[in-house]
């Protein structure tokens, strides 16, 4: 027998272009002559609910509970379910909520949303640009409270063309009917995540196997039936799933379930970031009731030997990097002596199946750096596998994906890029590595540029020197339009203790060379590292201050320090001066830490006013403001000279 794979993204990461993890496993599979097939049923998801049909449904269940006539605007009105009393008998129209006005203002106005929907989601596929007049008209889409925001940002409609003003319309139009369906269907709905909050530092599988055997809810049922018609056109012997983050779990448990209940003789495995990082001590036998394997680490070893189990050349001890039950127990069957298959052998990631022309272009944010994230297709490709510097002490750096360091060819990368741009049409690229070496970069531009391969691209990187002014030109020559980096908590004694390698001034460096090429640079940003002060977090909020108001950022996002378990925070905290107070280990996911900060401040209290000053700077505003002015309580003066990076420059 030769067993074939279907692989599948469960719901949901990104709406504008294809999550990587099964194109880059299809690829590897392709070069063992082994059948495989792909799906993202985040993007079909979504595509069945925000249709005319889609609509129609969710309208026509909301209706059968909710007599809309009887209820004047303004009034609450309840929301009726099915519920049971203590006898298990059945109740019909319990109430327990009441709509919330906005729900309530979309509900009176669904013929318009019916009536528009079909061709909002063609113009966010690039399929209908005209429509761009009539939605920046402001009278073809019906409006809810998303569209509030605007009043604050009617500035920015200026300097926006008419594409991207209906562009950021119909962005809000679909979030308006997102809304609809957090507050009246699925409280677990998200665009870019699917019942996160279960999944979220889950020690225990109680509250996701509660909400799995909970009654199916409406977008579970859209859910599994395109799954349904996955598994009945491609016949599997095996369906993997690959979980990136904790968004993913909930909708690979519940297809894993219905698979399992309905198709026994398919074997289901689970594999990805949420298990390379969550499930590395998992015991919980119950998650077994859903999936019968979870794999860790790179996926290709591990796919590969459970095929060979399946065809019966293999037997269950040699598999690789592998849980599976075995007496009721949970075990992790490592035998396999094969060793792990190097950058260059992994192949070419393949789009094969996947609807590369129905994904959507939203627009958030008018920033054009930030909204790389959620508009256009991008390819993704990595450049080398893990971490060339793999030292960062609030980085996973014990874990494969970022402590083995591998890498290829420029000439094999730019091979691979060809055949990609062939397949989907499409010349942008994301090379998504953990951080792109410097050496490798300007190997693959001057190929790039040898060949005359024509590619617009972006990447992450750290504010290397090696960043200079001349490397910088070339990358930009090359195609390169942004580089995204940690500047993390933008203080030299915490960049020192965290062992980045970086400084203040280096960074202002580099970020002008890219500036200078005209490269867009997007800064992460941390704070509430341990032993963080109040001083500290203000300076570092006046050296981003200082970094937008010359030109060298154009985007940045604020993080809050986590403690996770394979870092070298999580492993010494003693060192760091925390102390890890939770949660106890326990037999599910076991990766996020809870700590005290014994000689830091209050981390929370900054959280707001970081974040919505850094959301001024993002739009070129208040950079004249004290930093007072921010926060709602008394904070200290910044200690930086308002020189500073003029001063490196």
């Amino acid at each position: 027998m030769n067993p074939s794979i279907l692989l599948i993204t469960p719901p949901l990461t990104q709406l504008n272009t294809p999550y990587p993890a099964t194109t880059y496993l299809k690829g590897f599979l392709n070069t063992k002559n082994i059948e495989s097939h792909q799906a993202d049923l985040g993007i079909e998801l979504i595509l069945a609910l925000f249709s005319k049909k889609g609509l129609e449904e969710i309208f026509e269940n909301l209706s059968k509970n909710y007599p809309l006539p009887l209820y004047p605007l303004g009034a609450p009105v309840p929301i009726f379910r099915e519920g049971r009393d203590e006898g298990n008998k059945k109740i019909i129209l319990r109430t327990i909520q009441s709509f919330s006005q906005n729900s309530i203002h979309i509900l009176s106005h669904k013929n318009q949303y019916i009536q528009t929907i079909d061709a909002t989601i063609r113009f966010l596929q690039n399929k209908d640009a005209t429509l761009a007049h009539l939605i920046s008209n402001r009278r073809f889409l019906p409006e809810a409270s998303r569209f509030n925001q605007l009043v604050d940002l009617e500035w920015a409609f200026g300097t926006m063309g008419i594409q991207d003003n209906a562009k950021y319309l119909a962005t809000l139009y679909i979030e308006d009917i997102g809304d609809l369906i957090i507050e009246t269907i699925n409280p677990h709905f998200g665009f870019s995540r699917y019942a996160e909050k279960i999944a979220m530092s889950a020690t225990t599988f109680d509250k996701i196997d509660r909400a799995l055997k909970a009654k199916t809810n409406y977008t579970d049922k859209v859910l599994l039936e395109l799954l349904d018609k996955h598994l009945q056109k491609t016949k599997p012997h095996i369906v993997g799933f690959s979980v990136p983050f904790p968004g993913n779990l909930y909708g690979a448990l519940k297809c894993g379930q219905y698979i399992k209940q309905n198709y026994p003789h398919i074997k289901v495995v689970m594999g990805g970031g949420y298990p390379n990082t969550e499930l590395r001590e998992l015991s919980d036998t119950r998650v077994f009731n859903y999936v019968d394997f979870i794999t860790l680490d790179d996926g290709e070893g591990p796919i590969l030997k459970l095929l060979e189990y399946v065809s019966g050349k293999r037997n269950m001890e040699q598999l690789q990097r592998t849980f599976a039950l075995r007496d009721n127990q949970v075990v992790f069957f490592n035998s396999c002596a094969d060793v792990d298959i190097s950058h260059s052998k992994v192949g070419t990631p393949d789009y094969a199946d996947l609807p590369l022309d129905q994904y959507l272009s939203t627009l958030d944010m008018v920033n054009p750096m930030h909204r790389l994230w959620s508009d256009g297709s991008w390819n993704k490709l990595t450049i080398a596998h893990g971490c060339y510097w793999k030292k960062c002490s609030f980085c996973d750096i014990t874990l494969d994906y970022i402590r083995r360091y591998d890498q290829t060819s420029a000439s094999i990368l730019v091979d691979r890029i060809e055949t990609i741009i062939k397949q989907t049409g499409e010349t942008g690229f994301h090379f998504v590595d953990e951080a792109a070496p410097p050496a490798a970069l300007k190997s693959l531009a001057i190929e790039l540029i040898k060949r005359g391969t024509k590619i617009s691209w972006w990447t992450n990187i750290r504010f290397e020197k090696t960043f200079t002014k001349e490397l910088c030109d070339v990358m930009a020559a090359s195609g390169c339009i942004a580089v995204t980096g940690g500047l993390e908590v933008a203080s030299d004694r915490l960049l020192k203790l965290m062992e980045k390698g970086v400084s203040i001034e280096q960074v202002t460096k580099v970020t002008q060379a890219f500036t200078d090429a005209g490269i867009m640079v997007h800064a992460y940003l941390m704070y509430g590292f341990p032993t963080q002060t109040a001083q500290e977090t203000i300076d570092s909020l006046e050296v981003v201050r200082q970094l937008f108001e010359n030109g060298l950022l154009q985007s940045a996002f604020w993080h809050r320090f986590t403690m996770t378990a394979h870092s070298p925070v999580g492993k010494n905290p003693e060192k760091y001066k925390v102390i890890r107070v939770g949660p106890e280990k326990g037999s599910f996911a076991n990766n996020d830490f809870i700590h005290e900060d014994t000689t830091g401040c209050d981390h929370d209290l900054f959280s707001e006013g970081l974040k919505i000053a850094l959301y001024n700077y993002m739009q070129g505003l208040g950079f004249e403001l004290p930093l007072q002015k921010w926060f709602e309580f008394k904070v200290p003066k910044t200690s930086h000279s308002k020189n500073l990076i003029i001063g490196y420059l």
